[in-house]
């Protein structure tokens, strides 16, 4: 009898059809001389500290850092994960053949392996490796098992992987929250949380320090046609004053017009994270929602396996690509075009040398049906567009240039028109986003232009003011992580870089998401700011490995390495024991500040749960603010502000020197000027840790 182990129930039953395995048991199928059984996903963990000593349950300074002298792996403490793992054990042992039907991913080796390490399998193993779950796939798979030792590198990267964030992740939270979290709070440290969170507190800073400043540019409007001077912008508003009264005494003079064709290359096909930022930035999805939908649709077998790292497809799927636009009768406004004429094959589309375990994520040949959420349907469209956009030929556009100059101050302009869509016919009925409009507002049409000709123009000044850093979106963070913080906008470049991009592209959503839980971070409207609570984290960690993007990209490299067979698993695994040791002697060492910031919330809540007391809400919409006394306040996430911020400026926020105020006493403070003498002040610059709080002629904050 032969074993298949599929990582989820609803993937066994799809196996089990095809195999005709069609006799349901308690936890498996069995039928024609197959078992077909499942894992919930992970069965199996790594052993906590506990589990190794008694002694290690205690958060206790002098028994870090915890190095096990051999890693060993449990079952996940559930009844059903028991139940499971008893028929599977017993499979294991009836069989003549185990079939290793896992994710066919790095995260699915190692789920499959570790069951199997728990159960003493010592049978045969073979590996199935499909990246789709239509009928067709698994039986194509099931025809070309590969041997399970092809996949060893694998499962040690995996395995790997798991260790070096236990070591990180458990020795360096129990060291920074007994250092530093006062005994109350637990402050987490990960392998990939810290350094993305080291990124967003960086941003946050940035944005903070920022100052507005004023500027002056000169333009001007000749033949319908704005042009704008090419040089420096002016800091005073008199220079540009003197500007404009030299430029109304010249005439208007063109010196060169150029036009030039230019192509514009067609978007690539989507890995997870291309699809995740899509997602964010049109529709405003979490990465993880946008992981949930494409992983709703692999398992409907209307798309192929989703969490992969390449954009490229393999030269075997060729073939195939016909029959699937062909499959898809939503579209044929689109794919009609393409099936008329053989279907191009462009080395930017088919890569053997950069496709990994996987090719990029393209629908199947099972079209979607009415069932899907509105949620999927949205996803799917993303997928199924840029799967026909990479097929159609480029957009050809072309750019004007023109240059001027006003006596002897020069002047340019410039526009773009498309001359033939291309692959923007797939787009053309689509709404634009935010970015798009922008551009297109800053086109404009440019009439033929004679070198030398001279004629009377209309100058004006433009005042602007510079602006500060945008914050973090999810499809920016996405971005920084894969390129571990660095800014690129060239794909191919991108691409390169991904080998360095912290966390991998099935991990970052739920990253994300644990920095949301932990509330290190925030979200307004689609932009993510760092919290005071992970500003603080983050400060108080002075060991650059813990989080620099690009040091925890070059331990993914490494990973990606023992993958390959390059790099020896046990390297790596000494690497991180012994920066953790000397991370642990470098903090126990060093002069503590203790960060309050979940003691408060915690006190806060248990008041609550004891005595619940009814709340009389303020509606900070009727109230005036007291600086201007012409706008009404408003209630943000961080704190009570006027209507009309950006000119008048007044804001109280909910943490003032490090004390969590109610809306209760910020509304004391506003409609008396000062509140009630308060306790529990841990930042203030003085060290004054009770006082009053009132406003000084400026509306700034006293104590």
């Amino acid at each position: 009898m032969k074993l298949c182990i599929a990582e989820k129930p609803s993937v066994a039953r799809d196996i089990a059809k095809v195999l005709g395995a069609d006799m349901p048991k308690q936890g498996y199928y069995e039928g024609n001389g197959y078992c077909v059984t499942w894992t919930f996903g992970h069965l199996c963990t790594l052993k906590e500290p506990h589990d190794y000593s008694p002694h290690f349950k205690s958060w206790d300074l002098v028994f870090l850092p915890i190095i096990p002298q051999n890693f060993g792996i449990k079952l996940i403490p559930n009844n059903g994960v028991e139940k499971q793992f008893k028929t599977i054990e017993k499979l294991v042992e009836d069989c003549d053949e185990v079939i290793n039907c896992g994710d066919a991913g790095q995260e699915g080796e190692l789920i499959q392996r570790w069951v199997l390490q728990k159960a003493k399998c010592k049978k045969p193993m073979k590996r199935l490796w499909i990246s789709s779950l239509t009928e067709d796939a698994i039986k194509e798979g099931f025809e070309t098992l590969k041997p399970a030792e092809d996949y060893q590198n694998l499962y040690l990267a995996g395995n790997a992987r798991a260790i070096g964030d236990w070591l990180l992740g458990i020795n360096a939270t129990r060291l920074f929250t007994k250092k530093y979290g006062g005994n109350k709070a637990v402050l987490s440290i990960g392998r990939v949380q810290t350094p993305t969170l080291a990124m967003l507190v960086q941003r946050q800073k940035e944005i903070d320090a920022f100052q507005t400043e004023e500027y002056w540019e000169l333009k001007t409007k000749y033949r319908d046609v704005v042009f704008n001077a090419a040089i420096d912008r002016l800091k005073s508003l008199d220079k540009a004053e003197k500007g404009l009264e030299y430029l109304k005494q010249h005439l208007f003079e063109i010196l060169s017009f150029e036009i030039k064709e230019g192509r514009e290359k067609n978007p690539r096909l989507f890995d997870l994270t291309a699809l995740q930022v899509e997602a964010n930035k049109k529709y405003g999805f979490s990465a993880e929602n946008t992981l949930k939908y494409i992983q709703s649709l692999y398992e409907k077998k209307h798309t192929t396996y989703p969490r992969v790292d390449t954009t490229y497809l393999s030269d075997s799927l060729y073939p195939k690509i016909a029959g699937i636009l062909a499959s898809m009768k939503f579209y044929t406004e689109w794919t009609s075009v393409l099936l008329s004429q053989p279907i191009p094959k462009s080395k930017a589309v088919f890569d053997d040398s950069k496709v990994t375990d996987h090719h990029a994520i393209i629908p199947t040949e099972i079209p979607p049906t009415s069932n899907l959420s509105k949620e999927e349907k949205l996803i799917y469209d993303l997928v199924a567009k840029r799967f026909i956009a990479v097929f159609y030929p480029e957009c050809k556009i072309s750019n004007t240039l023109v240059e001027a100059q006003v006596g002897t101050i020069p002047f340019k302009a410039s526009g773009r028109q498309i001359l033939e869509m291309g692959w923007r016919e797939v787009y053309a009925k689509d709404k634009k986003d935010d970015s798009e409009k922008k551009d297109k507002d800053e086109e404009q049409s440019i009439p033929e232009f004679v070198i030398g000709e001279k004629g009377e123009h209309e100058p004006l000044i433009h005042q602007g003011k510079t602006s500060p850093p945008k914050p973090y979106t999810e499809a920016t963070l996405l971005r920084a992580m894969e390129t571990a913080g660095k800014q690129v906008e060239d794909e191919e470049l991108r691409e390169m870089l991904k080998n360095n991009g912290i966390g991998r592209p099935s991990t970052r959503a739920n990253i994300i998401e644990t920095l949301f839980k932990r509330k290190y971070i925030d979200r307004k409207k689609k932009n993510i700011f760092a919290t005071t609570v992970g500003i603080e984290l983050i400060d108080t960690i002075q060991d650059e490995l813990l989080k620099s993007p690009e040091l925890t990209g070059e331990w993914e490299f490494k990973l990606r390495k023992i993958e390959k067979g390059e790099y020896e698993a046990n390297q790596f695994k000494d690497e991180l024991i012994q920066m953790v040791t000397e991370l642990t002697h470098k903090v126990v060492h060093e002069k503590a500040k203790v960060i309050a910031h979940r003691e408060e919330e915690v006190v806060v809540k248990e008041k609550k749960e004891r005595a619940p007391r009814k709340v009389t809400s303020i509606v900070w919409e009727e109230e005036d603010c007291p600086k201007c006394k012409q706008s009404k306040l408003i209630k943000g996430k961080t704190a009570i502000g006027c209507t009309d911020f950006k000119a008048c400026g007044f804001k109280v926020t909910f943490e003032v020197f490090g004390k969590k105020l109610t809306e209760k006493q910020i509304f004391d403070l506003i409609k008396k000027g000062k509140t009630s003498k308060l306790k529990g002040f841990t930042t203030h610059p003085n060290n004054i840790d009770e006082g009053i709080l009132s406003f000084d002629e400026n509306f700034s904050l006293t104590l």
